[in-house]
């Protein structure tokens, strides 16, 4: 069980982000669609990729996106900092071949990776919680010709743009000098922001939350 004391790196907060869900063996999630939202059936899916040969997911959690790439034939690289992230998605996909989770920072993966991918996604994941002025032309080095860049993140609050500083259960009201920040745009800005990094046939869209006065999901696509 991990400690109750407060995280004193994003890695060790993210290790403790989604603890498991009970003790011993545990089932390994579906995966039977590829999901940008969170909310199961709304928004499209694996659609948005294209038809890569090559996959590279940024910040996969348990690995449901990427396993479910893998089951139809993609060869999927999916990068998490998170120890406990990564070794827990090991766990659950063991079975398919094409699938290999590594444990590194998004940037630091992308600076010393030196093969191509047709597509770099990430859903609710790294995109968000890393620099863009840092990670993104990162990306665009190791897109392929034509490849598709696409990621989703939570509608930013009106007003909140840019670096925000993240609460949780390990962040707010305890003795903690650690600090984790999100990136979030509009779609607008999202769009700015990819066209400055040298992307093209930009679609930023909100998804909207079916429930009643609930934030959507923003959805970016964009193309090497």
């Amino acid at each position: 069980m991990p400690s109750a004391s407060p995280p004193t790196s994003a890695p060790q907060y993210w290790d403790r982000y989604r603890p498991h869900r009970g003790e011993g063996p545990q089932e390994r999630p579906a995966a039977e669609r590829f999901d940008w939202t969170g909310i199961p059936g709304n928004g499209p899916g694996a659609e948005v990729l294209g038809m890569p040969k090559r996959a590279l997911d940024l910040g996969p959690a348990e690995g449901e996106n990427a396993a479910f790439l893998a089951r139809s034939g993609i060869e999927v690289v999916a990068v998490d900092f998170s120890a406990v992230q990564v070794a827990r998605a090991r766990g659950f996909w063991t079975d398919l071949p094409n699938l290999e989770f590594v444990h590194a920072e998004a940037g630091a993966f992308l600076d010393q990776e030196e093969r191509e991918f047709d597509a770099v996604y990430s859903t609710w994941g790294a995109v968000w919680f890393t620099d863009p002025e840092e990670l993104l032309p990162r990306v665009r080095r190791r897109l392929a010709a034509d490849g598709v860049f696409a990621f989703s993140h939570r509608e930013p609050e009106a007003g909140t743009y840019g670096a925000q500083r993240m609460g949780g259960k390990w962040l707010e009201g305890r003795e903690t000098e650690l600090t984790v920040r999100r990136w979030q745009h509009t779609a607008d800005q999202w769009a700015d922001l990819l066209k400055r990094h040298g992307f093209a046939e930009i679609d930023a869209q909100v998804l909207p939350n079916p429930e009643a006065g609930a934030l959507g999901t923003l959805l970016v696509r964009a193309q090497a």
